[in-house]
């Protein structure tokens, strides 16, 4: 059976990049880890560390920000707020991700951090733990500055931990309009109304970085993120990024094979208060594969011999491998989904003799 795939689509753009969101699998690149200026993409951040202070509790959508001359008088895009004005963070929050408003974005960084350069900091340190190696930001809006910069693969990362960690606020990047002071502005990213699998992410533009899109879909539960840099037009933002995205969903499918925390094997233990022990995987496993292979999966379990108590929730006492057509695609532990204490001495002293008894045997 052929497993091969067409090599992706050569695209009009300075880079991209196309990633499963479930498994992180990578299925189309092109000069992915180039550092290049961002622009509004910029917003993808600014706006995760603010969930990220609401997740926290440090901070909540009805609290209000004062709006500063800075934050009135930034250039670009703008959510035409006025000076001294009081604005919920939720509105400020709509201005950036649908209005892609500079002055929202600057709003929230200084009420978030007490300054545009602190809070700069904070967006840092977050891509530090994302593991996004190409980034650095100065700004919480995306201005030019030749310090200012991220990747193709890093804006998917960043994409991902989003809509994984707030998929209560994500709803938001799909919205194609928002009213503010009376003016209603529409969202710029055009495959919202060209496709309804698209839900987000966010539009960029320069002239330094040209126009640039992070896009989402998610069709018959297989969500994919792709991400264009360096186009010529903003149409040609969306037409590459929708090939790109057509490209993942034509040869790609994808398949949720066993639910994270659910027993998959029960198991003997010794020594214990309870005889029986439950492994499974930590989280959902999914996998990615060539379109009409499915039935080409094979998964075989492995688990330890002689498992002995106390055993602590997630310890790993074997493995899941997942194969197709002989390629090994996955090898996940067996974790333990409940802890079992060491049983008392009759049970120890019991189990010991039968233990004792069975490597007798064994040596026969």
């Amino acid at each position: 059976m052929d497993l091969t795939v067409p090599a992706a689509p050569n695209l009009a753009a300075e880079a991209y990049f196309l990633q499963d969101f479930y498994t992180g699998k990578v299925l189309a690149e092109n000069n992915a880890d180039k550092r290049l200026a961002p622009a509004s993409l910029t917003k993808i951040m600014t706006v995760y560390v603010v969930f990220r202070e609401i997740g926290g509790g440090r901070l909540h959508l009805d609290d209000v920000a004062t709006i500063s001359q800075k934050a009135r008088e930034t250039s670009g895009s703008r959510m035409f707020l006025e000076i001294n004005s009081q604005v919920k963070i939720e509105d400020l929050l709509k201005g950036v991700i649908i209005q892609s408003g500079n002055d929202a974005s600057v709003a929230l960084a200084e009420h978030v951090a007490g300054s545009e350069e602190t809070f700069a900091e904070l967006m840092n340190q977050h891509a530090v733990r994302l593991g996004m190696a190409n980034t650095h930001f100065v700004n919480a809006d995306g201005l030019p500055n030749p310090d200012h910069y991220t990747s193709a693969r890093d804006l998917a990362t960043l994409t991902s931990a989003l809509i994984k960690e707030f998929p209560e606020y994500y709803k938001w990047f799909s919205q194609q309009e928002f009213t503010y002071n009376n003016i209603t502005q529409h969202n710029r990213n055009l495959l919202l109304g060209r496709d309804e699998t698209v839900d987000g992410v966010k539009t960029g533009f320069t002239d330094e970085a040209g126009y640039c899109l992070v896009a989402s879909a998610l069709r018959e539960d297989m969500r994919l993120i792709s991400v264009v840099l360096g186009t010529k037009s903003a149409l040609a933002r969306a037409r590459e990024n929708q090939t790109l995205l057509n490209y993942g969903y034509r040869f790609y499918e994808s398949h949720r094979l066993y639910e994270g925390k659910k027993s998959l094997q029960e198991v003997r233990v010794w020594k214990g208060n309870s005889q029986t022990l439950h492994l499974g995987l930590a989280e959902d496993l999914y996998v990615i594969i060539p379109r009409r292979q499915y039935k080409g999966l094979n998964a075989v379990i492995s688990v330890d011999k002689k498992i002995t108590a106390p055993i602590r929730q997630g310890d790993a006492f074997g493995k899941l491998k997942v194969s197709l057509q002989d390629n090994l695609l996955f090898e996940k532990n067996l974790v333990a989904l409940e802890p079992v204490e060491s049983g008392n001495i009759l049970r120890r002293l019991y189990d010991s003799t039968l233990l004792m008894m069975e490597k007798s045997d064994d040596g026969k």
